[in-house]
């Protein structure tokens, strides 16, 4: 598990691109027949990915969250960007299609990945984890593609018209602090959020998927006067913290899931910044 410490605003400014990336963006998170992690001291997230492929993978705990089992003291939103594949938790198997969602609660004691068709057309499934502390447990609950609360937004003359799908939030699957969703880009529209926000109360952090390999989004951070960008790749996340701006601009077609931990779950509290006052 990697670790990386918190960073304040201030010293945004004085890093070099290579800087930015080291600090926020969260490449190689997906390799075969590997569980990969990054836990992040920003609401103490840990961002993972794990690629079963001829064999499952067993979620576990490490040094860095002082824990042998994963769960016991976290809860977890997890996504299948890959091909079809299951999940079993502590004995229950759910099959987590692409773009479906399983919610962990605190205190799951074993948890498997495993691939239905990793050697076939489909591939590998490839399940994308965000999970943050948890004081209490809730139920392990399981979502199918586009099945949790439905918000069409944006318009085609802005290019930001999209499907944004919640699944784990405060009127949805419940959690401790974890929220968690997905937005498809509708085709013609490139730029996923706007006006761009911050959330003070919150961490968010930003998995880029289904984008073509030739592809990349220009993804806004830093603070609203004094911003910067990161290039992004498929299957790459951004740690955004909760000072920070977040909104970008694909060179195609693409969808991403979204992931919070803070203070609390409300959806809309948060601070828009129209670009016209972005620097």
């Amino acid at each position: 598990m990697e670790q990386r410490y918190a960073t304040s605003p201030d010293q945004v400014p004085g890093l070099d691109t290579a800087g930015l990336r080291s600090r926020y963006l969260v490449p190689d998170l997906f390799v075969a027949g590997e569980v990969r992690s990054v836990l992040t001291h920003h609401d103490r997230m840990v961002l993972a990915g794990a690629v079963p492929t001829d064999a499952p993978l067993d979620l576990v705990g490490a040094p860095e969250i002082r824990s042998e089992q994963f769960f016991a003291r976290r809860e977890a939103g997890i996504v299948n960007v890959g091909g079809p594949g299951t999940i079993t938790v502590d004995g229950t198997t759910y099959d987590a299609g692409h773009g479906s969602c399983l919610y962990v609660g605190r205190g799951a004691e074993k948890v498997t990945f495993a691939s239905t068709d990793a050697a076939g057309e489909a591939g590998p499934a490839r399940f994308y984890v965000a999970s943050a502390p948890a004081h209490t447990s809730y139920p392990t609950t399981f979502v199918a593609a586009g099945e949790g609360t439905v918000r069409e937004l944006g318009d085609p003359l802005t290019s930001n018209r999209r499907t944004l799908t919640q699944y784990i939030h405060e009127n949805g699957v419940r959690s401790c602090q974890v929220v968690m969703g997905v937005t498809q880009l509708h085709p013609g529209s490139m730029w996923n959020t706007m006006p761009a926000h911050t959330h003070d109360r919150r961490t968010e952090a930003y998995l880029y998927f289904d984008l073509p390999a030739d592809a990349r989004v220009v993804h806004l951070m830093g603070l609203p006067d004094e911003t910067r960008h990161l290039l992004v790749g498929n299957e790459e996340a951004v740690i955004s913290p909760s000072w920070s701006v977040h909104s970008g601009v694909g060179t195609a077609s693409y969808s991403f899931v979204w992931a919070m931990a803070g203070e609390n779950q409300a959806f809309d509290d948060m601070d828009g910044h129209p670009i016209t006052d972005m620097r």
